[in-house]
């Protein structure tokens, strides 16, 4: 299986920031996006709906003869990846919200989450935030809205703008220096970010951690590819142009937009 597929999967098109990052330090590898868009957002999901979607997305991910999944979406993680582990002999890489490194590191005490509702709602979020409630303070910020932006492509619009200014301004006055970005569609708007937001504030994006995870398990694993020729294929139930255009947005990259193809199956 080493030279197989990685699977990558999302409620959309925010996990194709997972996608770059793993593309930029995984030379050899190869990977299939599989964007749920049609069922996007997942945060407003029950977890039983959560964990059949999840399902339907690692069935598909399988069918390609992925060797190792990645859930690129923390809701998702919060609610199926236990289930998904104890069903598939796989191995699965989640997303969480990266309180523990903001915690150890931060010079006020004080940190900020932006995510989603889901997310603020699931398991490791809750276990992680209890861990270092005594050391830090943690105030935490549903960011309604800015999955739905970026699924339209409306990264630099004026409602994106003024939503992350209402957002992040609160959380500055509370005196913190850094922001976790609790959702992978979010680093999306990390330039928009930058510019409502002290040089002091470090914000940071979960996609470096988990390409270094995946490195380490793809090794444990001895699933390392070796191939010297490196490709991905998207699919999505949503529109193609636009993940077409993000992918362009993050990588450069202009695909061929026969490999955007509506994905075959249906939830």
């Amino acid at each position: 299986m080493n030279n197989n597929p990685i699977g990558i999967f999302d409620s959309g098109v925010g996990g194709l920031t997972i996608w770059d990052e793993l593309r930029k330090n995984l030379a050899n590898e190869n990977f299939i996006y599989l964007a749920d868009s049609k069922n996007c957002p997942y945060g407003e999901k029950s977890q039983e709906e959560i964990r059949k979607l999840a399902k339907i997305n690692t069935d598909f991910l399988l069918s390609k003869g992925c060797k190792l999944i990645i859930i690129a979406c923390n809701t998702a993680t919060a609610a199926a990846i236990d289930v998904l582990r104890a069903n598939y002999a796989v191995p699965f890489i989640g997303m969480e919200p990266a309180i523990k490194p903001a915690a150890l590191n931060t010079k006020t005490g004080r940190i900020g989450v932006l995510a989603t509702k889901g997310t603020f709602n699931g398991k490791l979020f809750k276990e992680t935030s209890a861990k270092y409630s005594n050391e830090i303070e943690t105030f935490i910020q549903v960011g309604e809205g800015l999955v739905e932006l970026v699924e339209k492509n409306e990264i630099n619009s004026l409602e994106s703008k003024t939503l992350l200014k209402k957002y992040i301004s609160p959380m500055l006055e509370k005196g913190i220096d850094k922001i976790v970005l609790g959702c992978t569609h979010y680093p999306f708007f990390i330039n928009e970010i930058s510019k409502i937001t002290p040089s002091n504030i470090e914000i940071i994006n979960p996609a470096p951690a988990i390409a270094n995870r995946t490195k380490n398990i793809l090794k444990e694993n001895n699933l390392s590819s070796n191939y010297s020729e490196k490709s991905t294929e998207f699919y999505t139930n949503g529109d193609v142009t636009i993940i077409a255009e993000l992918v362009e947005v993050l990588s450069g990259l202009k695909p061929s937009i026969n490999k955007f193809i509506n994905s075959p199956y249906t939830s």
